[in-house]
């Protein structure tokens, strides 16, 4: 299964096979034993979607920063029940590959993608085929305790970047007899990620990140996969002159990897652990910090081999009770509370890079929180909301604030910085002469503020418009027919003023 949020039972033929807890990544049941070989085959589905304190995401959470109903510890609606496809398949009884995982690196004009393959069967011999339409790359595979792992090396490699998204094509096999008893096929790019105290490089060479945050969120699909909007979206964020995105806040359908990988777009992949806080039972936190670990995992095996990922983030937006006490300088005292997130925190990124060392880890910091729990972090990603929902209207005051919070945690943690949320709310139509919040003209005089600041700091290394369209949340006295209305899109794809100016600006900075 796609998806299922939240919680799924799986029944064949009245048998129960398994159960899954948490939305947005796919899992798999063994099925063989209960399936009436030559008949007709009844599966029984059964999904809950109950908004728990000790669920990630948590709901219904006491003294939680969101007043809204339902009552979910983030801001964007529950949806619930099976968002993507539901696949019936079969492997070789034999022998069959488990698992492939492609690492990439170049050195001057020769690349490198090491392959590790996991199996199961007795079976002790395959191949790698790599081929990029003009050439032909074989490599044998000879398995030890069911694992192989072969490096090819590509003369004249074309690395994958956003102005040139090229992609290698890998089939591996397993074989027997000379004749493959099972075969898998997937396309990657050759690149490099990694950081300095300034900047984020792709290839040896400086990147920024220009882009927005995103919600899989429309009329009538809600969540639901819908193919023909996904291909809208990216003509969209094309159209602006976006390179990048954020799943926010939950990894998406694998095919907008597949389709970021063609296009040339960079994906900062989060997982669903959003609306995370620290100040209740043990019990509660625990639970919660193994469901975010099974959430990096799952996120993790399935989105690895896609060249489009450069960087895990581990969580969004998780909060002190005191949140915003620390104010301006964004310290903290060292609370018991705060030593359980620091923990928490720090021990689910260490986790995403045992699994995965070749990507950047980080996770998004909210406004008002300490800064002292990023400190594991490899870069400094944080929303900020300064002429928004504090000191709406006073832009001097607001980009003051703004500037002195990013110099002071450049200068604490010697990374660079990524505003991955800034915006303003936005109703379709509406004008205004002077600086009136909710206008067309206050959204984009706020995100050009934000952009003009960034410009002036070398640190920064991205700029994530929140958010790409306006989309659904729960009901509350500032959420306008319950919705978020702070897309330089509409719902339904329509270009308010801030996508036009972003397109002017983003297009001709490409240009120079």
């Amino acid at each position: 299964m796609g998806s299922a949020t939240y919680a799924a039972k799986v029944w064949i033929n009245g048998t129960a096979v398994g159960e899954h807890m948490g939305g947005h990544l796919p899992f798999t049941f063994d099925i063989t034993s209960t399936v009436n070989w030559g008949e007709k085959n009844r599966i029984s589905i059964q999904i809950e979607n109950i908004l728990k304190p000790d669920r990630v995401a948590p709901g219904n959470v006491n003294g939680g920063p969101f007043n809204s109903f339902p009552s979910a510890n983030y801001d964007f609606f529950p949806y619930a029940g099976l968002n993507r496809p539901i696949w019936l398949f079969t492997i070789p009884a034999k022998s069959s590959i488990r698992d492939i995982t492609l690492t990439t690196d170049f050195e001057n004009s020769t690349g490198y993608i090491q392959v590790e393959v996991e199996k199961y069967g007795n079976t002790k011999n395959g191949s790698i085929i790599l081929s990029d339409g003009e050439y032909r790359i074989e490599e044998p595979l000879t398995f030890s305790k069911d694992q192989a792992v072969v490096t090819i090396e590509i003369p004249n490699v074309k690395l994958w970047s956003p102005s040139s998204p090229f992609l290698y094509n890998v089939e591996v096999s397993i074989i027997e007899d000379d004749s493959p008893v099972d075969m898998y096929t997937m396309e990657t790019g050759v690149r490099t990620v990694s950081v300095t105290e300034n900047e984020i490089l792709l290839n040896g060479n400086p990147l920024f990140l220009k882009g927005f945050g995103k919600h899989e969120d429309f009329p009538i699909f809600g969540r639901g996969s819908a193919y023909p909007v996904m291909v809208k979206d990216y003509e969209l964020m094309k159209w602006t002159g976006a390179n990048s995105f954020r799943t926010s806040h939950y990894p998406y359908d694998e095919e907008f990897y597949k389709m970021a990988d063609r296009e040339g777009f960079l994906i900062i992949d989060e997982t669903p652990s959003v609306g995370l806080f620290f100040n209740d039972d043990s019990a509660s936190i625990s639970l919660r910090e193994k469901q975010c670990k099974r959430y990096i995992e799952e996120m993790i095996s399935r989105d690895k081999n896609h060249p489009s990922v450069i960087m895990w983030c581990v969580a969004n937006e998780p909060f002190p009770s005191n949140l915003g006490a620390q104010g301006f300088n964004g310290t903290s005292q060292m609370t018991e509370e705060s030593k359980i997130a620091e923990a928490f925190l720090s021990g689910l990124i260490a986790y995403a890079k045992e699994l995965d060392s070749t990507r950047l880890v980080t996770f998004v910091g909210v406004m008002g929180g300490p800064s002292s729990w990023m400190k594991s972090c490899d870069i400094i990603a944080i929303n900020r909301y300064w002429g928004w929902y504090t000191n709406v209207g006073d832009f001097s005051s607001a980009l003051k604030y703004l500037e002195g919070e990013m110099d002071m945690l450049h200068s604490q943690l010697k990374k660079p910085v990524i505003i991955t949320e800034f915006g303003a709310d936005a109703i379709a139509g509406m004008h205004a002469l002077e600086d009136e919040i909710y206008s067309e003209e206050y959204q984009t005089k706020l995100i050009k503020s934000y952009l003009d600041i960034a410009e002036t700091k070398n640190y920064v290394a991205g700029m994530h418009v929140w958010n790409f369209a306006d989309f659904r949340t729960g009901q509350s006295l500032i959420r306008v027919g319950g919705m978020n209305l702070k897309g330089v899109f509409t719902r339904d794809r329509k270009p308010k003023q801030a996508a036009h100016y972003l397109r002017s600006r983003w297009n001709s900075e490409m240009k120079e």
